[in-house]
């Protein structure tokens, strides 16, 4: 098995990369939808969530209001802080249980956002990073997304740098021409990975 870190800044289109990478036949373990899992009604990961913030952050069917959420961490370092504290080891044992379950030979790509902030990228075989400008990414977050430029200045801030995401990258995949482009580069480095 190798272990594969995948990462991006939002809206650098982590998710198209690894989209082709599961078509190409990699095991790929996204934890922003792990982070959704483990904080759905019902689960101690909400519970935990509720007790440190309070249940206006519930949606009136008893969801997490992401939304809602977003807008209290992303301007408050110290709640981003506090949710990632509840959020991040509950994420990590499901990726540990996921990758246990691949098969021996496979190529397992984590999907991982805040792989940078995380500090683990050396715990990886190789890490891939999808990299695009931060102007084309906001362009893409007011276009895809409705955000207004200020919301997306300020996700972009609360992440990374393009220069920290870099500089743990053993392959870098540009993502600023087609998706065709894209898709050719995926499998150059997808390639690459299998040959290593």
């Amino acid at each position: 098995m190798k272990r594969v870190g995948l990462t991006g800044g939002i809206a650098a289109g982590k998710s198209a990369v690894a989209q082709v990478l599961r078509d190409l036949g990699a095991v790929v373990i996204d934890a922003d939808q792990l982070a959704r899992e483990v904080v759905a009604r019902g689960t101690p990961g909400l519970d935990a969530v509720v007790a440190e913030f309070g249940d206006a952050l519930l949606t009136a069917d008893g969801e997490l209001d992401r939304p809602a959420m977003a807008r209290v961490v992303f301007t408050d370092e110290a709640a981003r802080q506090r949710l990632e504290g509840i959020v991040h080891p509950l994420v990590f044992e499901r990726i540990v249980a996921l990758e246990q379950a691949a098969p021996d030979d496979a190529l397992v790509v984590h999907d991982i956002p805040l792989l940078a902030e995380s500090g683990r990228a050396g715990t990886f075989d190789a890490v891939v990073v999808v990299d695009a400008p931060t102007d084309t990414q906001v362009e893409r977050m007011v276009r895809d997304r409705g955000w207004t430029e200020g919301e997306a200045r300020s996700r972009i801030g609360a992440q990374a740098t393009r220069q920290d995401r870099r500089a743990i990258a053993t392959h870098v995949i540009d993502n600023t021409g087609t998706l065709e482009d894209l898709r050719e580069r995926v499998t150059e480095v997808f390639e690459e990975l299998q040959r290593s």
